[in-house]
């Protein structure tokens, strides 16, 4: 019987944080080890739950959520997130602009296939989110990595983005807040990234997903407010995150621009989400409760909250390891330090996070896996309470003595 391989469309395609790493630890479980897992921002695990109030609605409309609904999302849904676009500035948002999906992640592959012709570049954020890479790569297109500044509390390059566009550029990715790295870019950046695409004609896809998790005088900066009415702006957000739902897949995307110059476009995204037939339903009735109600993430970002207190003991310890530093996190749910390479003369950093994980039974996630350019970082979840985190950091700089000796 011949070989039945997979499709040569997914030969530059990595997933990472689910990747190799995850085969490991699930093999040490088998075994009997206790892992902990690091290595995904999923917040039930670690004891957050979702706002009574969303998870009443939700359990309210099931009744009503047998069948598909609208392939865009339901009314009063799309009806929530163009007001709160409209509350937030962007006041010719309408419910005719906004796409509901099974979550950012769906709704970025169905953006991607809807506009990326083979070979056209996109620039993506180094580190990135991989999803990002990995979508543009299965859509035929060309993902370009432009430097985020370690220095400069991890916002963009602006010069290297300008470097690296080409007559093949098509499109800018910003995540902001930044997962991996924690950053909130400051306003003086999200202008200049937009200036940037308005020069070069590009269109803008911004990744909000933590928009609401900020700490201390972060303040976040929709990238669709200085877009205007001459750079389109496709933004992707959701309440995975912000209201601890990432099972019910409940996000949206918003567009704002000049939406006659994509009508084009828009048929081919309105033939996809056709397709699909639509989002998960109930999910989709969570979306007005949590928009329209009482936020109930600012009790976990601010001091004394989980979200804060556990980002900010995290790098805090971190940088207390010899040969680790780490920018202190202003936003998400992660840190990601950096090994000094002259201490720590790592090579292969998936090999170091394995080797990690049979020590100390600790999954993290390795730098390159976020394309990140060297092997000299690794993403940590924050989502343990202060307790179980300073001891699983405890055991990192255990692990990372023993390579310094």
């Amino acid at each position: 019987m011949r070989q039945i391989k997979q499709s040569n469309k997914l030969q530059d395609v990595r997933y990472d944080v689910r990747g190799p790493i995850l085969v490991e630890a699930e093999r040490l479980e088998a075994e009997g080890h206790r892992i902990l897992k690091l290595n995904i921002g999923n917040t039930a695990p670690f004891g957050f739950d979702a706002p009574d109030a969303v998870l009443q609605d939700m359990i309210h409309n099931l009744p009503q959520s047998q069948g598909y609904s609208d392939s865009r999302g339901i009314y009063s849904a799309r009806t929530a997130v163009a007001q709160y676009y409209q509350s937030h500035g962007l006041t010719d948002t309408h419910v005719e602009d906004v796409f509901i999906g099974n979550g950012v992640s769906e709704l970025i592959s169905m953006v991607l296939q809807a506009f990326v012709d083979d070979g056209n570049e996109i620039l993506i954020p180094a580190p990135d989110y991989p999803l990002w890479t990995g979508a543009v790569s299965l859509a035929g297109g060309t993902p370009v990595h432009y430097r985020c500044d370690e220095s400069n509390d991890w916002n963009p390059d602006l010069a290297d983005i300008e470097s690296k566009i080409t007559e093949h550029t098509h499109a800018l990715v910003i995540i902001n807040p930044n997962n991996p790295t924690g950053a909130v870019y400051s306003e003086e950046t999200v202008k200049g990234l937009v200036d940037i695409a308005r020069r070069h004609d590009l269109v803008v896809m911004v990744d909000e997903i933590y928009e609401k998790i900020l700490f201390g005088d972060a303040e976040h900066h929709h990238a669709a407010t200085f877009a205007g009415d001459d750079v389109l702006c496709l933004t992707f957000s959701g309440l995975s995150k912000a209201y601890r739902v990432c099972g019910y897949r409940a996000g949206w995307l918003m567009i704002s621009g000049p939406k006659n110059a994509a009508a084009d476009f828009l048929e081919g995204l309105t033939l996809l989400a056709n397709m699909r037939m639509c989002a998960n339903v109930p999910g989709q009735h969570a979306i007005q409760t949590a928009l329209g109600g009482y936020q109930s993430v600012g009790e976990l970002i601010g001091p004394g909250g989980r979200f804060f207190e556990q980002a900010t003991t995290a790098s805090r310890l971190l940088n207390k390891i010899p040969g680790v530093s780490c920018v202190e996190p202003r936003g998400a749910l992660y840190c990601f330090p950096r090994l000094d390479p002259e201490v720590y003369p790592i090579e292969d950093d998936q090999q170091f996070v394995i080797d990690l994980l049979r020590a100390e039974k600790i999954l993290v996630t390795h730098g390159t896996g976020f394309n990140w350019f060297e092997p000299d970082h690794f993403r940590l979840v924050t989502l343990p309470d202060v307790e179980v985190l300073t001891e699983a950091i405890d055991r990192i700089g255990n692990y990372l003595s023993t390579i310094r000796a």
